[in-house]
């Protein structure tokens, strides 16, 4: 993260530096992440340069009471303002977030009412009316807040087909610590596989995934290496003493040999030794920043290289250019963005079919 982070301080942007938050900080059980651990991450992160210090709860973990602990603590020990990010999948972040601003926190996340809840985050329309006539009064409109939110309550409709099909708060989320942004995704992952009527077996074998490689911070990138894991686990049967068995050999998905092998960073207190010479069999790990490999890229070359190979400005060619977007796109995901356009040319500008005729058809 430091190259990004030089970057935003030499163009002389707020740079926000984030600690992401896991397991339980009042948990005697949970040692590796305890009060020390976000301590010492967030007075990193502030001679790293971060001019505001994130929180970000991604799976909804952070329990109200844990909150007034951690965020005290933060402001007294690391002194950067405080930005508090969580998910509602347990269904008590509004709670957390409220005790939070007790707790004196500068920054919350909450969602418009119509998104919020479930694995997005909790009702802002709620959490301003919780806060009015106290000191910590937000100032926010509610009535525009709820006309804003009407808006999006008749948008939501066009996407129902997305929705992650929780209708309750789960408390399971303490069990697999599975982020928000995940959960939607790893279930259509299972029901594609046939295994979504087996999803608490999913949910079981994510807590053992995570134990496996140590019990992780579970944020994209790894958490989805921890969903391929699952899923493997599942499908083949495999419990966490099978895989964990020197003497069992194991086919493991290749997002997990190439998380043990270094590129995704290290975790705090690095990979277990024992899964990581029986996942990587003999292969060498790198333990410095994976993209310090990576050879410097000519921008203008490639440009001009996608250019040919899209055929732009050739007679019957619809596309005219390529800006900016399509380059970055395009160097991060070469056959996803190469797919796209191939769409694109296939199909024209989809882009501009009303929602419900897009997804739903005529």
């Amino acid at each position: 993260m430091r190259v990004a982070k030089d970057a935003v301080l030499e163009a002389n942007k707020i740079c926000e530096g984030t600690v992401c938050y896991t397991g339980d900080i009042l948990d005697p059980a949970r040692a590796k992440y305890d009060l020390n651990y976000y301590v010492r991450k967030g007075r990193e992160l502030k001679a790293a340069g971060a001019h505001i210090l994130g929180l970000k709860d991604m799976a909804g973990l952070l329990k109200p009471a844990a909150a007034r602990v951690l965020i005290k603590t933060l402001i007294e020990e690391v002194g950067l303002p405080i930005h508090f990010h969580t998910h509602d999948t347990s269904g008590i972040a509004a709670s957390t977030i409220l005790a939070a601003c007790d707790a004196g926190v500068d920054a919350v996340d909450a969602a418009m009412d119509a998104f919020s809840g479930g694995t997005s985050q909790p009702c802002l329309g709620s959490i301003v009316e919780a806060l009015r006539h106290t000191d910590r009064n937000t100032g926010l409109d509610i009535k525009s807040i709820r006309d804003i939110s009407e808006y999006w309550e008749h948008v939501r409709q066009q996407y129902a087909a997305f929705e992650s099909g929780l209708t309750a708060p789960a408390s399971d989320v303490y069990l697999h610590e599975m982020p928000g942004g995940q959960f939607t995704n790893l279930k259509a992952q299972a029901r594609s596989l046939g295994l979504e009527d087996r999803w608490s077996e999913v949910a079981q074998a994510y807590a053992d995934a995570n134990m496996i490689f140590g019990d992780i911070v579970k944020v994209t990138p790894s958490s989805k290496v921890l969903g391929d894991m699952a899923l493997m686990m599942v499908s083949q049967k495999l419990s966490r003493t099978q895989v964990e068995d020197p003497l069992i050999d194991v086919a493991f998905p290749d997002s997990v040999v190439d998380m043990l092998k270094g590129n995704l960073g290290q975790p705090d207190g690095g990979w277990p030794s024992a899964i990581a010479a029986k996942v990587l069999k003999g292969e060498p790990a790198i333990t410095h920043r994976p993209a310090a490999n990576l050879p410097a890229v000519d921008l203008e070359a490639i440009c001009s290289k996608l250019k040919q190979d899209l055929k732009i400005g050739m007679e019957g060619n619809e596309d005219k250019m390529i800006d900016d977007e399509d380059l970055n796109g395009y160097l991060m995901y070469p056959k996803v963005f190469m797919d796209y356009r191939a769409r694109h040319r296939a199909y024209g500008p989809v882009r501009t079919l009303p929602t419900y005729t897009f997804f739903y058809g005529m």
